[in-house]
């Protein structure tokens, strides 16, 4: 147990530093905003790019991976959208909203990083594989799902459209998109061009860590208290536990992707919960609530879910 926290630790120390050097006034909000800018512009999209890049697609491109996470997490977002409606008397809108944080894992941010400290930087391309339809796939199920029970809904053609401009606008997907067609192409990077973007992407993840603990300070747990406590369980515990069947048992997977699958779904909600429920203006205290106390369960919910990898034999 030691060596998992010694594992899990040093990526929630590093938000927990990004967090109270926002609380102590030490990290303005608009240095928290300079330091998310550079990350989710720059250094994370490098970071897609190569891992697109350099990723085996005929070898780590597995349907059961992509089945074993997103069953799950397609679950979840339906068990937390009803669970809102009928469970706590959400409306329809706020219930997708809600159900939405059930569905989006912070699988780059925090998925990422643990896999890597855990299993090594080798051990990480079911987490490239999953990134890679992440944000495009739960944007589009959950936008789908409320403009279908909204009553001001647009048309399916028009949500469509949406979603579409949304994504290919979204630099995270324009990384995603440029390093799966180089590799396809075969096109190979010229080595002074592939250093500098090694360079931005090994800035990526300490940057955005750090952001996202300052960015937590605007958050706080103010109303939604039942649902946020659903939705985490739902989070860290149902979605997790879904993907371990599914992926070691069912489809008895690659110890690697396994894991990927498993360290990804285990993941708490992340800031992209609040956005999408800003977006639409539906329960965004709850999705702020419940992407403050799902991260700061999950320093010990992903600490079980390593334990109970090793304890399976993967």
């Amino acid at each position: 147990m030691l060596d998992i926290l010694r594992i899990i630790l040093p990526v929630f120390v590093v938000v927990a530093g990004g967090y109270g050097a926002a609380r102590a006034n030490f990290f303005q909000p608009g240095h928290v905003d300079g330091v998310l800018a550079f990350a989710m512009r720059f250094g994370v999209p490098c970071l897609l790019f190569l891992g697109m890049y350099r990723l085996d697609l005929h070898a780590q491109y597995d349907w059961r991976l992509l089945v074993s996470f997103y069953a799950g997490a397609l679950l979840c977002f339906a068990l937390g959208a009803l669970g809102a409606w009928r469970l706590f008397g959400r409306r329809p809108g706020e219930s997708v909203a809600i159900g939405f944080a059930a569905l989006f894992s912070n699988s780059l941010l925090l998925g990422l990083p643990i896999t890597q400290r855990a299993y090594g930087a080798d051990a990480v391309a079911g987490n490239y594989v999953i990134i890679s339809i992440h944000a495009p796939l739960c944007y589009l199920v959950g936008i789908l799902a409320m403009e279908t029970v909204r009553a001001d809904g647009r048309g399916v053609a028009a949500t469509l459209r949406a979603v579409a401009g949304t994504m290919f606008r979204n630099a995270l997907t324009i990384g995603l998109a440029l390093g799966l067609a180089a590799n396809a192409s075969g096109f190979a990077l010229p080595e002074p061009a592939l250093a500098g973007v090694e360079m931005l992407a090994r800035a990526a993840l300490p940057a955005a860590l750090f952001g996202l603990g300052g960015a937590l300070t605007r958050y706080a747990i103010r109303g939604g208290l039942g649902e946020g406590i659903m939705v985490s369980v739902l989070s860290l515990l149902v979605h997790p536990a879904i993907a371990l069947v599914l992926s070691g048992w069912v489809f008895a997977l690659p110890v690697e992707f396994v894991r990927s699958a498993v360290v990804t779904a285990a993941m708490a909600p992340g800031i992209n919960a609040y956005v999408f429920a800003a977006m639409y203006q539906r329960a965004t205290a709850v999705a702020a609530s419940t992407v403050l106390m799902a991260t700061a369960a999950s320093v010990a919910t992903a600490s079980f879910w390593l334990f109970a990898l090793e304890a399976a034999g993967f």
